[in-house]
């Protein structure tokens, strides 16, 4: 940002509080109870599911299924369903007194574990008996596709747990990793809308938390139509890993899929999505909108990046301050972006996508007036315990005072440790919502 005015602590204080401010607002307009609540209505005994564009209904018994990071806060919106048994599947930190009636489980995230695996057995054999006097009623936000696991064919919980992992670790994006997921999963690609397929009704609402919000890739589509095929899941794991890190029980899989020994996921015009009714109720681009509306309440003219932030953290970083460099000077400018980023991690870097993407951007910074918020709607970026980060113009003399190298860092996907010496580390702690990351940066007239 060549040609600004060097950046001051007074003004890196206004600025941070101002970014976080805008958070918040984002935080706030994806609050899931709220939104499950506002989609629900009950006139005497009909429940209601109210869309834009259709009104659907039924009369009687309502099981509830809610998986995901925000699920519990679903759950708890979903009063008017009057459901009185059900499951709640969330990470282990996240458990919680639920709906009554309603059991709330805890399994891993992102790498699935055998928790996991008997919440999806409950789910699935819930499922699976609900009759024609049963409305399914599911609730799915980010993070579902780990928390529900159950091997598809001759896999095991190991199996899925290797190849989740060094899929997390290759720089996929989150529709190249689903792609794996449901084709190993007996849940995920519409599974539970196979089980569910003798229930009156399947009412799915999704907060969602991936790029153009695609339910078939929110949750890895448990209840919908799944267009990818065997020969695609394949085709991501020869792009994206070395052979030798797949496990020879998931290539076999794979390979048998492709050939018509394995049975497909559901695809479109399956009768066990007749009754089905699927709406998303928010996503990265609400969080988006309302950040930039609470920027210019403070004073800021916001800019919204159009294109979803994809590929490359720390490009995408650089790519931000450029953004924000070629804005007009005589104003303050907000620049707001949302999407989800990829990081290759290179063994024993610690941080997240986010935590590089501000990095990156402090890098570009360095000097100027300025700061960057990237951040998890989750709260969680990566296997750390920060949200993200909040970087400014200051951020890499602090780093170079420490002795500290941001390039090294960004180079070997450390990013963490470097901006927790510095204190521009995001702790939130879990959010109850999920509707990917957030980045919102702004400066000042100059």
């Amino acid at each position: 940002m060549r040609g600004a005015r060097r950046m001051t602590g007074d003004m890196s204080a206004e600025l941070r509080a101002a970014a976080r401010t805008c958070f918040d607002a984002a935080l706030a307009a994806v609050e899931p109870g709220r939104l499950v609540a506002s989609a629900l209505r009950r006139r005497a005994a009909v429940l209601a599911l109210e869309a834009p564009d259709a009104v659907a209904t039924h009369r009687g018994r309502v099981l509830l299924i809610a998986a995901g990071k925000a699920a519990l806060a679903m759950a708890s919106g979903a009063d008017a369903a009057h459901a009185r048994d059900g499951v709640v599947v969330v990470p282990h930190a996240g458990v919680a007194a639920g709906p009554p009636g309603v059991a709330v489980l805890g399994a891993a995230h992102p790498v699935p574990d055998a928790a996991g695996a008997a919440a999806t057995a409950r789910v699935l054999a819930d499922a699976a008996r609900a009759g024609a006097e049963t409305l399914v009623l599911v609730l799915l936000s980010g993070g579902a596709s780990a928390l529900l696991v159950a091997p598809a064919g001759d896999l095991t919980l190991e199996d899925k747990q290797a190849v989740n992992a060094v899929l997390l670790a290759s720089g996929a994006d989150i529709a190249a990793l689903n792609t794996v997921r449901k084709h190993c999963s007996r849940v995920k690609g519409g599974g539970l809308a196979r089980a569910a397929s003798h229930a009156a009704g399947l009412w799915t609402l999704l907060l969602s938390d991936v790029v153009g919000d695609d339910p078939a890739v929110i949750a890895s589509g448990p209840t919908v139509a799944d267009p990818t095929t065997f020969a695609d899941a394949q085709a991501v794991v020869e792009r994206w890993l070395d052979p030798a890190a797949v496990p020879p029980r998931v290539r076999a899989h794979l390979e048998a899929g492709r050939q018509g020994g394995a049975g497909e996921t559901v695809k479109p015009g399956d009768p066990a999505l007749a009754r089905g009714v699927v709406r998303v109720l928010a996503g990265n681009r609400t969080a988006v909108a309302a950040a930039a509306e609470t920027a210019r309440r403070l004073g800021y003219e916001p800019q919204i990046v159009t294109e979803p932030l994809r590929g490359d953290a720390a490009a995408a970083g650089a790519r931000i301050v450029e953004r924000l460099a070629a804005a007009p000077r005589d104003r303050p400018v907000a620049v707001v972006a949302g999407g989800e980023t990829t990081v290759r991690v290179v063994p024993g870097g610690r941080g997240g996508r986010s935590q590089q993407l501000a990095l990156a951007a402090a890098v570009a910074l360095a000097g100027c007036p300025g700061a960057v918020l990237a951040a998890g709607t989750d709260g969680v970026d990566g296997p750390t315990d920060a949200a993200g980060a909040c970087v400014d113009g200051t951020t890499l003399a602090r780093a170079h005072a420490r002795g500290l190298h941001a390039l090294a860092a960004l180079a070997a996907t450390d990013s963490h440790p470097l901006l927790d010496a510095v204190g521009d580390l995001l702790r939130t702690g879990p959010t109850g919502t999920n509707v990917a990351d957030l980045v919102v940066a702004l400066r000042p007239a100059c």
